[in-house]
């Protein structure tokens, strides 16, 4: 399951450069996959969406793994001073999903 940042954040920014894969945001900033750039309102490939935030950081489903194939639990969970990073419960995927998804952020470079 990916994980998402709730409202409790204090936009630290603690969580982001811990993220392998590039997947957490600062509020309101466009992301990217794969060469595209989406805003607020585009989902992402996957067909998600509600993740986006212009009031605090966010995390693209789309490119969490949750560290799997990097750390033993999520980084930014870990780093977190205020506990905001936690288990979304609309995106679960099982581990081999998470590692297919490492796989192919690998081969874009992130």
């Amino acid at each position: 399951m990916a994980i998402k940042i709730t409202s409790d954040c204090i936009n630290c920014g603690a969580c982001e450069p811990e993220c392998p894969n590039s997947a957490i945001y600062e509020s309101g900033t466009n992301w990217e996959l794969a060469g595209t750039s989406y805003g607020a309102d585009d989902a992402a490939p996957s067909g998600a969406s509600g993740f986006f935030s212009g009031d605090f950081f966010y995390i693209v489903p789309d490119k969490c793994t949750e560290c799997k194939g990097f750390h033993d639990e999520p980084q930014c969970a870990a780093v977190c001073p205020v506990d905001c990073c936690v288990p979304d419960p609309d995106h679960v995927e099982d581990e081999a999903a998470l590692l297919k998804k490492k796989e192919y952020l690998d081969s874009l470079g992130r």
